[in-house]
């Protein structure tokens, strides 16, 4: 609500402008019916005058253009807002996206998250827009009406077509809780619906390998039969709602008949009186049995906000704090005694690391899956809340920078390549304009995608599909490794991602980095030995601890877990021996 909130000070003014016109809308519907009566009492009564007629019609034309005109206002104003909250409300609940951690993308599902930023979001402008435009016409039309039947016309008519009204109102406040209820629902179907499309069309090659294609199917279909039940239950409760208002109408409708009939007969009303009552009774009709679509629209609205609103108050795992500051990274890390332990987790990731790395060294970090070593990566990062006692950075303790300061810092290329449907240029350049096209072409040498990029269609302007799908699994990791090779950082990591490039081009990759990089530091994330031989450093991590240390020909001679592993990858070679 911080948010509607904010929309609506700085739109204020339009729309009080707005609910004006709506208003002077309202007002000039009301009109209608009296001058239609007045005319009627005209024609009936021996000896009319052709001009009273005429002016009358005239009136009844000038009340049109006047509605026309107020309408045209008030619409362009509120529905206009409510388009513009829309906008705004789905650009920051993306903001939120982009500050928020790791761990919450962990735990959500990304069909949920785009129901979110669609269904949810153009709920909530309905609210803010139709909803409350009907609301207030409504209100508006039904008290001037209900006053004018009274005063002008006769209380004790007035009276008995509005006994419905009481009834009217109680089914409209119970049945709006069962929709709002039901819509939740709705829009968690289609939360599970737009995951399993998601999911399916990225994973669609993988499908097709293991002939799950019907497999597929089925599990869709039974998602969609969910959704069509979610909204079947909905329609059920919200299409009871109009009918039930139209019968309630048509019992006032009768009495009005009756009543009104008798006393038109009794001369105690005029004809022009009586049916400009029925108009009256018409007008107030109308946005009565629209209320049950009003309370429709309001309760998704209020259902939709509410979810809407527990994303935005869910706050970022990892914060700067107060002490942090932008300040420039040299390069050179430290681990002093760090352990770490995943939320939810029931052992530690990481323990008791201590590791000096000084600015200008290339470390090579191995181990078994799951030793730990993307999670030290994730920790340099901040990507997680850690002891900031425990790491630091040029010699100052890592809360001291800001997570943007950090992470310019750092060039990143993590296990899981990530491609955007753009150009080849624009994927290593990550759309920052700031990079000259020589600038993107050397860093493109310097990890080897040159060569491979130049026979595309359109060279550094040829459109990749999404994540990459039109490149091999080396192609795409060499191009990933130019987008951080560009940003030339103190800091380079490469987790695990040479692992589906070939040992020819390795080998010229890892030389063409070292002679980039003599002064930055790099850290090198590895399973095959060959990409971290030539480092200054080598780590072996198991179960979260540094069990050995030391150069390439050191860790051999030790003749521990390097050494084995060093023996099976290179068993059927003469380097084995």
């Amino acid at each position: 609500m911080k948010v509607i909130k904010e929309f609506l000070l700085t739109h204020k003014l339009s729309y009080f402008i707005g609910i004006l016109f709506m208003l002077a809308t309202s007002y000039i519907q009301t009109l209608f019916p009296k001058v239609l009566g007045q005319t009627i009492d005209i024609l009936t009564h021996k000896g009319f005058s052709f001009y009273s007629v005429r002016l009358n019609i005239l009136y009844i034309m000038l009340i049109a253009i006047g509605a026309f005109i107020t309408t045209y206002i008030w619409r362009n104003l509120v529905i206009g807002n409510a388009r513009k909250l829309e906008c705004y409300l789905r650009e920051k609940l993306f903001q939120h996206f982009q500050l928020l951690t790791l761990e919450f993308y962990n735990k959500r599902k990304t069909g949920d998250l785009i129901a979110y930023a669609i269904n949810d979001v153009s709920a909530v402008r309905m609210t803010f827009g139709p909803a409350t435009a009907m609301t207030i016409n409504g209100i508006v039309i039904c008290l001037i009406s209900i006053y004018s039947m009274t005063k002008a016309i006769n209380l004790k008519m007035t009276l008995l077509s509005l006994i419905p009204i009481p009834l009217i109102l109680f089914f409209m406040i119970n049945i709006g809780k069962l929709v709002q209820k039901r819509f939740k629902r709705v829009q968690e179907c289609f939360a599970a619906i737009s995951g399993k499309v998601s999911e399916n069309i990225n994973g669609i090659r993988v499908i097709k390998a293991y002939v799950q294609e019907e497999a597929e199917v089925q599990d869709f279909e039974r998602l969609n039969d969910d959704m069509q039940k979610a909204n079947l239950d909905m329609v059920k409760i919200s299409s009871f709602l109009s009918p039930l208002l139209e019968l309630c109408f048509s019992v006032s409708f009768v009495l009005n008949l009756i009543i009104g009939g008798q006393m038109v007969i009794d001369h105690t009303i005029s004809l022009g009186d009586f049916i400009a009552f029925n108009g009256y009774l018409t007008m107030i009709m109308t946005p009565v049995i629209s209320i049950g679509r009003v309370i429709t629209i309001i309760q998704r609205g209020m259902a939709s906000l509410i979810r809407i609103d527990e994303i935005m108050e869910t706050t970022a795992a990892v914060k700067d704090g107060t002490e942090a500051l932008d300040m420039k990274i040299e390069g050179s890390i430290s681990f002093k005694n760090l352990s770490f332990t995943y939320p939810n987790a029931n052992s530690p990731s990481l323990r008791n690391i201590n590791l000096n790395i000084n600015k200008g060294m290339t470390v090579g970090i191995v181990g078994k899956t799951g030793s730990g070593k993307t999670t030290l990566a994730s920790l340099i990062l901040k990507q997680y809340n850690v002891d900031e006692e425990n790491i630091l950075i040029d010699n100052k303790k890592i809360k001291y920078y800001t997570m943007s300061a950090l992470r310019e810092a750092v060039g990143y290329v993590p296990q899981e390549t990530f491609l955007f449907q753009a150009s080849v240029s624009d994927n290593i350049a990550f759309f920052n304009d700031s990079y000259k096209k020589e600038d993107i072409e050397e860093a493109a040498r310097n990890s080897c995608i040159y060569d491979s990029i130049i026979t595309f269609p359109k060279g550094f302007e040829t459109l990749l599909g999404e994540r990459g799908v039109n490149l091999s699994g080396g192609q795409k990791q060499r191009t990933t490794i130019a987008r951080a090779i560009v940003k030339n950082p103190p800091i380079l990591i490469l987790d695990d991602s040479l692992s589906a490039v070939d040992t020819v081009t390795e080998a010229k990759l890892l030389a063409n980095l070292r002679n980039i990089r003599k002064d930055k530091t790099t850290l090198i994330i590895a399973h095959r030995l060959s990409s971290v031989e030539a480092c200054d450093l080598i780590i072996v991590l198991d179960e979260g601890k540094i069990i050995e240390r030391g150069s390439h020909e050191e860790l051999l001679a030790i003749g521990g877990i390097y050494y084995e592993i060093y023996k099976e990858q290179y068993k059927n070679t003469n380097r084995a021996s």
